[in-house]
């Protein structure tokens, strides 16, 4: 207790000791935030799946009115697993893995396409899904080097 400090700090500052560097940034939050998202849309796509093949005049047009005419079932079934594949690559990329910042990005321009070709069926809510895939795919590959393991 004799009030001096060791050899070459400041008297009045904190001493850190043991820190160890990280290759991490503050733009680990848009992997998170893209995880999230994929989610999201993974959910959204399920819902839409399972509308189409339940409840299928709930949508603006018939089959017929559709970009690609096929029936409400392929539709249905389409959004389902594609929804549940959408969800895995979300949970995935929470655990940091290149796999699922690769399948994501394959996914969400997937996803994309297809919402495109829904989007007779609901045109302000496909857009809407679009939009959510495009910065999905912006956060993932400006970004996704961010959480790597």
């Amino acid at each position: 207790m004799s009030g001096s400090a060791p050899p070459g700090d400041v008297p009045g500052q904190a001493h850190r000791q043991n820190v160890q560097p990280t290759s991490m940034s503050g733009w680990v939050g848009w992997i998170a935030f893209a995880g999230v998202m994929m989610l999201m849309v993974g959910m959204f796509h399920v819902i839409e799946g399972l509308l189409a093949l339940f409840r299928e005049e709930y949508y603006v047009v018939g089959n017929k009115g559709l970009t690609v005419h096929v029936d409400w079932s392929t539709w249905g079934w389409t959004h389902l697993l594609g929804g549940i594949l959408i969800m895995f690559a979300g949970i995935g990329l929470f655990a940091g893995k290149v796999w699922a910042r690769t399948v994501a990005v394959i996914l969400a321009v997937i996803s994309a396409v297809i919402s495109i070709g829904f989007m007779s069926a609901y045109p302000i809510w496909g857009a809407i899904m679009v939009g959510l895939d495009v910065v999905i795919i912006w956060a993932l590959v400006v970004h996704g080097d961010e959480l790597k393991q």
